[in-house]
C-alpha cells in the first residue's frame, strides 16, 4: 500500500501514524531508537506490506501490469489503490479527504524534529503538490506515476501505467475494495497484538 493507506490503518493515534508514514526510511531494528507508538507504527507498516505482496487479490492486480513494468507492478498497484481509497474516501472515513489531509500535514510538521532525513526534505514537495489528496483523480495519479518514473530515471515507464488503471478500471477498483476490507480487519487485529 502506499502513503494514504498506511496513514488511514494507523487508526487515530499520532504515534502510531507517525511510524507507519516513515517505516519505509527505517532499515532493520533501528526502529528501536523510537518512542513506542512510533515503534508500533513502524512494526504496523512491516505487516501491512507482507500482507499486502503476499495477497491473491492484490497478486492478480500485479499480474495485470506485470508484463509492461516487471518488478515495478507492485509499486504501480499500491498507488492505483490509493487512488481508490481517496476517490472513495467517504465509504472510509467520516472526515472529508482534504481536512484529513491537513490534519496530517500538521501532524508532520509538528513532528518535524522525529522524522528521518529523507521525509524532512520529501514533506515540501508532498506538500506543495498535496499528493494525498491529488490521489483522487486520474490526472493526479498519472503526475504520481510520472514523478515516480523520472525517480526511476525513466526506466520503470510508470508513467504509462494510467493507460492500464483507464482500460481496467472496474476490475481494479473491485480488487481493491475486496482487499482493503480483508486489509483494514487484519491491520486492527495487528494492532490488539502490538
Amino acid at each position: 500500500m502506499n502513503f494514504l493507506a498506511h496513514i488511514y490503518l494507523s487508526g487515530d493515534n499520532e504515534g502510531i501514524t507517525i511510524g507507519n508514514f516513515i517505516a519505509d526510511g527505517i532499515k532493520g531494528k533501528k526502529y528501536k531508537k523510537y518512542p513506542l507508538p512510533i515503534q508500533k507504527g513502524i512494526i504496523l507498516h512491516r505487516f501491512i506490506d507482507s500482507y499486502t505482496d503476499s495477497h491473491p487479490t492484490v497478486r492478480k492486480s500485479t499480474a495485470r501490469l506485470h508484463k509492461n513494468y516487471g518488478h515495478y507492478s507492485g509499486v504501480i498497484v499500491d498507488i492505483l489503490y490509493d487512488h481508490f481509497l481517496a476517490k472513495n474516501w467517504q465509504t472510509y472515513h467520516e472526515q472529508p479527504l482534504a481536512t484529513y489531509v491537513d490534519d496530517f500535514y500538521e501532524l508532520l510538521r509538528t513532528n518535524f524534529e522525529i522524522l528521518p532525513t529523507r521525509i524532512q526534505r520529501m514533506m515540501p514537495y508532498m506538500m506543495a503538490d498535496n499528493w494525498l489528496l491529488s490521489y483522487a483523480s486520474i490526472k493526479g495519479i498519472s503526475t504520481i506515476l510520472t514523478q515516480m518514473n523520472h525517480r526511476t530515471k525513466n526506466k520503470s515507464r510508470m508513467n504509462f501505467a494510467v493507460l492500464e488503471l483507464e482500460a481496467y478500471y472496474t476490475e481494479f477498483e473491485e480488487e481493491f475494495t475486496s482487499f482493503f476490507d480483508e486489509l483494514i480487519k487484519a491491520s486492527q487485529q495487528k494492532m490488539l497484538e502490538l
